[in-house]
């Protein structure tokens, strides 16, 4: 089965889209897979709404290990399975967390297996300039990732009013990459990151 992992820095919305997009496709209730960076697995049932609530939130780093969901992506007359893998934020330099470093190169792990990388950017957070938006993490994803085919940069939080200049920032930062915008929190954008994720299964 392949593996489709959303990677990013935190906060850029990365757990949002992966359970907004399973709502997207119809799931309501499902079971997830956690796994640990110290090897530590488990499985829950979840109704994916509620799981909005309880695995997303403000405060960074919340997600520390991989969070996985089983999809099946539907088109035409055909569906296709694929695992929808969420991960850790990543950032510049050494984190002073021994468990978020350990997660965060649980994460750079889990990129090796992947078919497809979605690599969200905040970009609300580059319209607005910020230093860190883009960060030279995003960069080092974008150039070990790009050596795959199905590599797409996915500009979150299209809702907010600094999201269009930041999305033209990304496009300059990252020529020739596909980019796809998109506000998680809505689901908008979906269609194009549905289209992506099935070519490339």
């Amino acid at each position: 089965m392949k593996r489709c992992i959303i990677i990013g820095q935190p906060n850029v919305g990365k757990t949002m889209f992966a359970l907004q997009f399973a709502l997207y496709l119809g799931v309501a209730e499902t079971r997830m897979a956690f796994a640990e960076a110290g090897g530590r697995r488990w499985e829950r049932a979840v109704a994916v709404a509620e799981a909005l609530g309880s695995l997303t939130g403000e405060d960074p780093h919340r997600t520390r290990q991989l969070q996985s969901l089983l999809l099946d992506l539907p088109a035409g007359k055909g569906r296709r399975q694929f695992e929808l893998v969420d991960t850790s934020g990543l950032v510049d330099g050494i984190h002073p967390d021994p468990a978020i470093r350990r997660a965060m190169a649980q994460t750079l792990a889990a990129v090796r297996d992947a078919h497809i990388v979605l690599h969200m950017l905040d970009a609300a957070a580059a319209g607005r300039g910020g230093v860190q938006a883009i960060g030279e993490v995003d960069y080092q994803v974008a150039q070990f990732a790009q050596m795959r085919s199905g590599y797409l940069l996915v500009a979150n939080k299209m809702d907010l009013p600094e999201a269009p200049q930041g999305l033209k920032r990304i496009r300059e930062e990252f020529v020739g990459h596909p980019v796809a915008p998109v506000s998680a929190l809505y689901r908008h954008g979906f269609d194009q990151v549905k289209a992506f994720v099935w070519r490339h299964l």
